[in-house]
């Protein structure tokens, strides 16, 4: 038994190994991999809402205001 303990921690360890030579992805892939295995479409329409939501609080605060206010 103590035979098969020890194979499974070398096979952890070789691809803890592996998985930290990888390059790094990011952010945005790493999310897009997350929604695309996990199946969590729902969240897509959030995230633009408020994507969406912060661009205009940015555009809000700079020279372009007075081009956006007429729109509400």
């Amino acid at each position: 038994m103590s035979g098969d303990e020890d194979t499974t921690g070398s096979d952890d360890h070789a691809e803890f190994s592996h998985e930290a030579r990888q390059q790094r992805v990011g952010l945005v892939a790493e999310f897009w991999d997350f929604l695309k295995h996990n199946k969590k479409w729902w969240l897509l329409p959030i995230l633009i809402t408020m994507a969406l939501i912060a661009l205009l609080i940015v555009l809000g605060s700079s020279g372009a205001a007075p081009f956006i206010y007429p729109l509400f």
